[in-house]
């Protein structure tokens, strides 16, 4: 299941968030290189990790093996702060528009195609929460080679600007929207049609 973290629930989620710290570095530092984001303690927290937050965290047999996190676009945001430059015009935003960051799958659960499962339940995940909490479109930054697999997920993104090398991969900016048909889409492709969200969302760990 995805359990929702956010202000009001984060301290029930002490442990999995520090799995969530270590999980990004793991990705972003030591396998993509990101280097500006490495920390002595081996946790990756930016400046975007406030209380307006909101992290969806994958669990499995008690373990965050998935993570995305959520960022509303009337504050500061990644691509508002650090990515200006991969938009033309003006960046939307707005309350029914949030941003999708640090997608991450642990290595563990990227052999024979899981990782694509468990990237599916995130966006799953994703629409579920934005359609409960009247949101309808993301902003984010992909590879551009992610582009098409992405449209077949039923979301219907439009790119922000034109590609630009970041790290040495064509990156991409995109506005996307979804709907009731985008979450049917990610449903079949799952080949389950039950909610990913946990309910009632309560830590394993929570005292």
């Amino acid at each position: 299941m995805i359990h929702v973290v956010d202000a009001a629930n984060i301290s029930q989620y002490r442990h999995e968030m520090e799995e969530v710290w270590r999980l990004r570095h793991k990705v972003f530092v030591e396998e993509k290189g990101w280097t500006d984001l490495a920390k002595p303690d081996g946790r990756e927290i930016d400046q975007f990790d406030t209380p307006e937050a909101v992290h969806l965290l994958v669990m499995e047999g008690g373990k965050v093996i998935g993570y995305s996190r959520l960022l509303p676009t009337t504050r500061p945001h990644l691509l508002s702060e650090v990515f200006p430059h991969l938009c033309e015009g003006d960046l939307p935003r707005g309350p029914r528009i949030w941003e999708w960051t640090r997608q991450a799958v642990a290595p563990a659960h990227r052999a024979r195609g899981t990782s694509r499962l468990v990237t599916v339940r995130l966006m799953a995940g994703i629409v579920e929460w934005g359609m409960a909490h009247g949101v309808t479109s993301l902003v984010t930054m992909m590879p551009l080679m992610y582009l098409l697999p992405f449209l077949d997920t039923h979301f219907r993104a439009i790119p922000l600007g034109l590609p630009t090398v970041i790290d040495g991969e064509r990156t991409i900016a995109v506005r996307a929207e979804f709907d009731t048909r985008t979450l049917k889409r990610l449903r079949a492709m799952r080949g389950d049609a039950t909610p990913v969200l946990a309910t009632p969302m309560v830590s394993e760990h929570a005292a």
